[in-house]
């Protein structure tokens, strides 16, 4: 009997940038925002054959009691510049920029993403996410366009209201009509759309994608993302704690593929994780304790504190217990970040689900069972999904969430930039291909090609 087909890894890198994932304090860590810091991670993803590179978006500078946030003092490059620069010294690697659904237009986006396909001859990927944030609106204000009091509403449709996820995913086709306005031989032709939240028309003036169409990532895990992605998406950036808890996740999102006529393989599910890699097991634990340490220090345990509690805490002691008084769920002392617990779809710091009074429950449990101070606590809760041992076992372990269906691969977020990625390269990827769970080479030159994705029909 013939042996089943080992199911192939696909593998991304997420340039981490200054937030509580970075060890930004290790002499090892370099700058945030110099191109060269840029090339080193793209190079080093590309070495390793992996199928994109990834950027976040930061649309505002965060604030905590009134005052600029210490991990944003050094700024947040936009996105779409900094992959149209690496796509002239990259060949294969994809390059995927976040870029909000919620703050930019159709036509101006869809040109943006077409140019930069063509620039890297068709690697180019865009993470629609979305915003109910009004501090971040007030950068793109409209008149009291994103008044509080009408949040929803405004973030919806300024005419007819809804949710930001229903203008994404209408933004998100309106892209596409326009990325098949110049047919695959060449030709332009005029587009119209008229929907709900855009009614545009005019002329596309950039000709069709290298691939087709740019590749479609969405970020975000609430049932209203999972849905968008199923009916939208190429690829879900997600998050997941355990073996099970993805088998579960992986299980529901390609359970909606089918409503849309879609097949289990046209969306790939690839988690974020972050990894810590030692010459043994133990070796690493150690290492890894030391990397939550470190991103975890006094001041970000009682900063963590306040972001679920929403009140100024600053004369707990890190090392003494929690709190005994309830959360504000109402507060505003944080601003620009989403509260751990928060149960908003564009969450990224949430560690579990519902509000702030629920969270605050389970780590007071969590605290009492174990003994665990306030900063202890924090690390133990806030921590993403690791992959942590010598390179046999997280070579291992990749393989096997992959083979029981938790993923279809992983988006690797490293503590340190730029130098982070070099030693999962070095050390784990050979291992892979060894295992005959990860390409040796590049076969082909799309982003679409490397995720095993077809192009998309054209429809005129």
């Amino acid at each position: 009997m013939t042996a089943p087909k080992q199911k192939q890894m696909h593998l991304a890198a997420h340039f981490p940038g200054v937030n509580n994932t970075t060890v930004w304090t290790d002499p090892r860590s370099k700058s945030q925002i110099d191109f060269s810091s840029f090339e080193h991670l793209a190079r080093t993803a590309e070495r390793g054959r992996f199928d994109f590179f990834f950027l976040a978006e930061g649309l505002r500078l965060r604030e905590h009691k009134g005052r600029i946030h210490d991990l944003d003092v050094v700024g947040r490059p936009e996105s779409l510049t900094v992959l149209s620069a690496l796509a002239a010294v990259t060949d294969r690697l994809g390059l995927a920029a976040t870029v909000n659904a919620t703050f930019n237009e159709p036509y101006e986006l869809a040109r943006r993403l077409a140019t930069l396909d063509h620039l890297s001859d068709g690697r180019a990927a865009w993470n629609v996410v979305t915003s109910s944030d009004a501090f971040t609106g007030e950068n793109f204000r409209r008149g009291g366009y994103l008044d509080r009091a009408h949040l929803p509403q405004a973030l919806g449709s300024a005419r007819t209201g809804g949710t930001p996820y229903t203008r994404a995913a209408e933004f998100v086709a309106t892209a596409r009509e326009l990325w098949d306005t110049w047919t695959p031989d060449g030709t332009p032709r005029p587009f119209r759309h008229q929907g709900q939240h855009f009614t545009i028309e005019g002329e596309f003036t950039v000709p069709r994608s290298p691939q087709g169409h740019p590749v479609v990532i969405q970020a975000g895990d609430s049932p209203e993302g999972r849905e968008f992605a199923a009916s939208a998406a190429d690829v879900i950036f997600t998050r997941h704690g355990t073996l099970e808890a993805g088998r579960t996740f992986y299980t529901d999102v390609k359970a909606r593929l089918a409503k849309y006529g879609r097949q289990p393989d046209d969306l790939k599910i690839m988690p974020g994780v972050t990894f810590v890699l030692g010459d043994s097991d133990a070796e690493a634990q150690e290492s890894a304790a030391e990397i939550r340490r470190q991103q975890i220090s006094p001041q970000n345990a009682i900063l963590a504190l306040e972001q679920v509690w929403g009140r100024d805490l600053s004369s707990y002691d890190p090392d003494g217990p929690l709190p005994e008084i309830d959360p504000d769920p109402d507060s505003g002392l944080v601003q620009g970040r989403v509260r751990i617990g928060d149960p908003s779809p564009s969450s990224r710091l949430r560690s579990t689900g519902g509000g702030p009074i629920a969270v605050a429950a389970r780590w007071r449990a969590l605290s009492e069972a174990k003994g665990l101070s306030i900063r202890q606590t924090v690390i133990e809760t806030t921590g993403r999904q690791s992959f942590i041992g010598s390179p046999e076992t997280v070579a291992a372990e990749l393989v096997e969430f992959v083979a029981a269906d938790a993923a279809d691969g992983f988006i690797l977020v490293p503590h340190l930039t730029p130098g982070g990625l070099d030693d999962f390269v070095d050390r784990v990827v050979p291992l892979l291909q060894e295992r005959g769970a990860f390409r040796s080479e590049y076969t082909g030159s799309t982003l679409r090609s490397h995720l095993g994705l077809a192009e998309p029909v054209w429809k005129g």
